[in-house]
């Protein structure tokens, strides 16, 4: 009998535990969902201190290029100089966000993306489409990104079986 009942509170702890889980999760999801909203707004706004302050204090970028920015000072100022020419008439489209909490006030987001209009220097590939993913931190009830790393994709294709076949060179050149 008594198995039975702490059994029961047991069950009952847990069903209530996740009720109050689903809803918090829910509106933390709903807030990162919005912040990449506002990423895209403040990217293309050229907007490099609005962008900046999605950002943790210490936040950190790796940009779709690889270069490291440590923290949000230096991710401000790095963005006014890229919006100044390179980024200028660009546009960055969100188009699928997944996340994943691994704690209360942690959270994981892969961030697909695509963009127009960049004018990159020679040797810098354009940023057409790709994937962000980001480490998010809850602080003071609002979600900011800590860490972020860019990179360019294309679309997957089958991984080849074999070597290409090779051609016999033509020995009447």
């Amino acid at each position: 009998m008594f198995r039975s009942i702490v059994t029961l509170i047991f069950a009952l702890m847990i069903v209530v535990s996740n009720a109050l889980i689903t809803p918090a999760q829910n509106r933390d999801e709903a807030q990162i969902r919005a912040l990449q909203e506002r990423q895209a707004a403040a990217w293309n706004q050229h907007d490099a201190s609005a962008y900046a302050n999605l950002f943790t204090e210490d936040g950190e970028v790796i940009n779709v290029v690889g270069w490291w920015w440590k923290d949000r000072s230096e991710i401000e100022t790095k963005l006014k100089a890229a919006f100044s020419f390179v980024f200028k008439t660009s546009t960055l489209t969100i188009t699928d966000v997944h996340i994943r909490f691994v704690k209360p006030d942690v959270a994981i987001a892969h961030v697909q993306w695509t963009m127009t209009g960049a004018k990159t220097p020679p040797g810098v590939p354009e940023p057409k489409q790709g994937i962000q993913i980001q480490i998010l931190k809850k602080q003071q009830g609002k979600w900011l990104i800590l860490s972020f790393q860019n990179t360019s994709s294309i679309p997957e294709v089958p991984f080849p079986l074999g070597p290409p076949p090779s051609h016999p060179s033509s020995r009447n050149e």
